[in-house]
């Protein structure tokens, strides 16, 4: 993955420029990658994280958690990064950046070597705390998944339960209904049968053998003297 630093710092051209002193090499001089992965191989690939991090949004906390040691006489990736972005150097070609940053360097009496180490260094405790971070993102994902499923399980138990108790409840009304539908039947032929033997005495029959919701009218009985 390209680093804007690297971009800035190093230049790997046809003149063959060595990354340590910036100056032209000979056939047989190191390449820049050859620099850069030479001082890259000096540094721990992921560095440990010594302290919690309680807000992931401060690099410079992050910094701190990983040990980043102070850059020499404060010249650290992030103050020439700065440099660069400055108003005096923004608008200015690449190559005129690279030579101003180098001529500042050599004035202040640090090596191009320390600045990228400093570089690697922030960049590989991003990339560890990136890895950390979704590290936890994954086990987190994995705890709420199973809860989750627990959950579900929880309510497809409680559904079935109701569903059964829904049905046991139709299943006792139809059972009721049939019972109740089974005695009106009986009952009609109990009434038949005793507005049968009364029918012998009255002129209009008392006795009720239909739906019970219907009024009954009114009985007369016959006086015998």
């Amino acid at each position: 993955m390209s680093k804007k630093w690297y971009n800035y710092i190093v230049s790997i051209d046809d003149a063959g420029q060595n990354v340590e002193s910036g100056s032209q090499g000979s056939p047989s001089s190191k390449s820049a990658a050859q620099s850069i992965a030479e001082i890259a191989s000096t540094i721990a690939a992921e560095p440990q994280f010594t302290t919690p991090v309680s807000d992931p949004t401060s690099f410079e906390e992050i910094y701190k958690a990983a040990e980043i040691p102070p850059a020499a006489k404060g010249y650290s990736i992030l103050k020439v990064s700065q440099m660069l972005e400055s108003e005096h150097l923004r608008n200015l070609p690449s190559d005129v950046k690279k030579s101003s940053i180098l001529v500042a360097l050599d004035a202040a009496g640090v090596e191009l070597k320390d600045v990228i180490q400093d570089a690697i260094r922030r960049d590989r405790a991003l990339d560890t705390y990136e890895r950390v971070q979704q590290r936890a993102v994954e086990e987190l994902e994995t705890r709420k998944m199973k809860e989750n499923s627990d959950i579900q399980a929880q309510i497809d138990k409680y559904l079935t339960e109701q569903r059964a108790k829904i049905q046991a409840n139709n299943d006792e009304i139809s059972r009721e209904k049939e019972r109740v539908t089974g005695w009106r039947l009986k009952k009609q032929q109990e009434e038949k049968k005793i507005a049968e033997a009364v029918g012998y005495f009255v002129t209009e029959n008392p006795i009720t053998t239909g739906d019970v919701s219907a009024t009954p009218s009114p009985s007369k009985v016959t006086q015998h003297s």
